[in-house]
């Protein structure tokens, strides 16, 4: 009685830390500290699970996300230098902005899905680093 006791005990704990896992972003090499960095993480069907809007110091961003779930995601992120909400674009629609992705997966007309994917089950920090395209 008392060792299955103990089991359920220990499966409740292990359930509610399972579910307050953090990821740590950090964005680094930002071309300057104007504006803030926009990011939309989603689950792995593409539904937004939480969208953040973050101060820029000394051209890096750190972007802290508490409370998810053993899943697999996707992020994506741009500089929004001029804090318009919005990521502009020339008249053929190339960025003007940084952007980025989770893993850093690069653009080849638009980032592939599974480049993006990745498993959180723990505590875990990411290192990014934005594209920018127009000089």
């Amino acid at each position: 009685m008392l060792t299955r006791l103990l089991l359920i005990i220990l499966s409740i704990i292990s359930i509610s830390f399972q579910e307050n896992i953090t990821l740590n972003i950090e964005i680094n090499n930002l071309k300057n500290s104007k504006g803030k960095v926009l990011l939309e993480l989603q689950d792995e069907n593409k539904n937004t699970i939480k969208g953040i809007s973050q101060e820029i110091v000394n051209n890096r961003c750190i972007i802290s996300i508490e409370g998810l779930s053993p899943a697999k995601y996707v992020f994506k992120y741009f500089h929004d230098e001029n804090d318009n909400k919005e990521i502009d674009i020339n008249w053929i629609g190339i960025p003007k902005e940084g952007f980025g992705f989770s893993n850093n997966a690069k653009v080849n007309f638009g980032p592939s899905q599974h480049k993006m994917i990745f498993e959180l089950n723990k505590d875990t920090t990411m290192v990014c680093n934005p594209q920018y395209l127009k000089k």
